[in-house]
């Protein structure tokens, strides 16, 4: 079965192809089956509430399921900072690398102990027929002092989980513990219930 993912990020669309394959379901990318996605104002308050924007939306424009997802960065000591803005943190359009040196600027005095932070993904579900749904996937783990790896992308460079950053990961093993994982797995097993 062939469902749209509400993205233009490739790397999002191999994550949930890697778990959701086993299920027989295939993810495409609009361009893929010609269809253009209107752009979602991410006006939720929580993951979840942009997540169903953006799979609603998917939907009606794909007239095909949808899957979306929203995640961000939670980081303690900022009260929860960046939160749902995390990719729009210090500009939309100012590149990863100079959201992690704003981060890490702002985390600068904070000692290892106080550096806890979550990754949360909220995944969305939305099929032609009314049916909806989203689950939710999270991570602990720590705000690094500087960052490493070269796999991942936005803030996995400093984000880590015991002594590796999420770019330090290969592909597998980040699935295993990753926010975007255990929401996947989620996914998985709620659509195992519908399909």
């Amino acid at each position: 079965m062939d469902f749209l993912i509400a993205t233009h990020n490739p790397k999002k669309r191999e994550e949930l192809n890697r778990i959701l394959a086993p299920l027989g379901v295939n993810v495409c990318l609009d361009f893929e089956r010609g269809i253009i996605l209107n752009e979602v104002e991410e006006t939720g308050q929580t993951f979840e509430e942009n997540a169903m924007l953006k799979a609603l939306n998917g939907c009606l424009d794909g007239m095909m399921p949808c899957i979306a997802d929203d995640s961000g960065l939670c980081v303690d000591v900022l009260d929860g900072r960046p939160g749902v803005y995390s990719a729009r943190y210090h500009g939309e359009e100012t590149p990863f690398a100079e959201k992690i040196a704003y981060l890490l600027e702002e985390l600068k005095d904070v000692p290892a102990e106080k550096r806890t932070a979550r990754f949360v993904s909220a995944v969305a579900c939305v099929f032609p027929d009314g049916t909806k749904f989203t689950v939710r996937g999270v991570c602990e783990g720590k705000i690094g002092f500087a960052p490493r790896g070269e796999n991942g992308f936005g803030y996995d460079p400093i984000f880590f989980v015991g002594d590796k950053s999420f770019a330090e990961l290969l592909p597998a093993e980040k699935d295993a513990v990753s926010h975007r994982g255990n929401a996947l797995r989620a996914l998985k097993e709620k659509l195992q219930s519908i399909l």
